[in-house]
């Protein structure tokens, strides 16, 4: 959807729910609320940036993994990986729609200590019980399979090849703008500066320009300007922007397989892009919040870090030259590395659709589709998504994600 498919003025004054923010959980929130058969009201997605310039969306990496510490997560990637490959099917066998798979080059999870290895041992049979088909390697076997790695300093590895790897977000991301806008959905181009309660419910929102929206519901999916957003209703989220850079670099010797994505000990993060290139993602050691509007990139991070640690674990790689490189940011949830979803425990017509600290991409069919139920129904009908309520935080219960990249 190009951003004259966003509208300049709300046609009506009053909507059954408005969603601040029209990225990826925005989207995928207002095209399941149209699958919903109890719901039939109208719906205004909210956007200050129809562009997509400074979302994370559009700074994504586009991956998608099964290797988390938690089984929810977990469940939540497969119904993904299942959504992104049978988008055609779950979209009505519309013929606009393209088929996709996800290009399973696995993500590779190295341990250096055995505290390390023993994190991967109990993740991995968290996702054994969930289906997944992850598996543990010795440095042994994963030199048999990858003999481009430096391993001496590996203690153990965890890998899966099944649903874990590249998938093309803007294909369903345009499917999903597309199709709930020609179901009615309105993207209305503008900046909400306030929110307006009363009768413990939220009642309004009023626009830069002064125009007041009243709503039924209202869904905060405002990325990492989520606190910004809640702070509108005197809710203090414990979400902040963080930075996270990316490298597309070239090699004098390409390898002769693909590269898995590999979750470095020092941090670092690599994987196959195209036939011949690669990607590198990483932050800074101190990895501060910073404004939602700061995409600066770290110039010395590359030098310093992200480039010995590449060339150190893939002697292959000294000789590499950068392609393209950018910053964009996660949405983290500093209390717990967990989303938060569903109703304010105070103001229950107000919903979170927060902090999933870089897994939103791969997460926003689940989520989107939970929210929606939410919002229809009252309950979910599939995922039972109240771990992430926000009473855990109110409680200071942390939900923990331990598998955080």
């Amino acid at each position: 959807m190009p951003p004259n498919s966003y509208v300049s003025a709300a046609a009506h004054d009053s909507y059954d729910v408005i969603i601040i923010g029209g990225a990826m959980m925005g989207a995928a929130t207002a095209w399941f609320l149209t699958e919903q058969p109890d719901f039939d009201g109208r719906i205004l997605v909210i956007d200050r940036d129809p562009t997509y310039q400074k979302c994370s969306t559009g700074h994504t990496n586009s991956c998608i993994r099964q290797q988390f510490s938690s089984a929810l997560n977990v469940r939540i990637s497969q119904f993904g990986a299942h959504f992104i490959q049978n988008l055609r099917h779950h979209m009505g066998g519309d013929d606009r729609v393209p088929h996709l798979k996800i290009q399973n080059y696995g993500y590779m999870y190295l341990a250096d200590t055995q505290a390390g290895a023993d994190a991967l041992r109990a993740s991995h049979a968290v996702q054994i019980a969930e289906g997944a088909q992850t598996r543990l390697l010795t440095p042994d076997r994963i030199a048999e399979a990858y003999p481009f790695y430096a391993l001496d300093d590996i203690v153990l590895g965890s890998i899966n090849t099944t649903d874990e790897g590249y998938w093309d977000y803007m294909a369903v991301f345009d499917c999903w703008r597309r199709s709930a806008r020609e179901r009615g959905v309105t993207f209305l181009a503008a900046e909400v500066v306030a929110i307006n309660t009363g009768a413990g419910r939220v009642q309004s929102v009023t626009l830069a320009t002064g125009e007041r929206i009243a709503c039924g519901q209202l869904v905060n999916a405002s990325g990492p300007r989520a606190a910004i957003t809640a702070a509108m209703v005197g809710i203090d989220l414990p979400v902040e922007p963080r930075k996270r850079y990316t490298w597309t670099f070239s090699a004098a010797q390409p390898l002769d397989r693909e590269l898995p994505l590999t979750v470095d000990p020092s941090g670092v993060h690599f994987r196959q892009d195209g036939r011949d290139t690669y990607m590198a993602g990483a932050h800074s050691h101190i990895d501060p919040a910073v404004a939602p509007d700061d995409f600066e990139m770290d110039q010395s991070l590359w030098m310093d870090h992200v480039w010995p640690a590449i060339a150190t674990r893939i002697p292959q790689f000294e000789a590499i030259r950068v392609l393209r490189e950018w910053a964009g940011h996660y949405a983290m949830n500093s209390f717990d590395q967990n989303a938060i979803t569903g109703p304010h425990p105070d103001l229950p017509n107000f919903l979170f659709l927060n902090g999933f600290s870089g897994h939103g991409l791969q997460q926003a069919p689940a989520m989107g589709r939970g929210t929606a139920e939410w919002l229809a129904c009252g309950q979910y009908r599939t995922l039972d998504l109240t771990p992430f309520h926000f009473e855990r935080i109110a409680a200071g219960t942390p939900y923990l994600e331990t598998a955080i990249i």
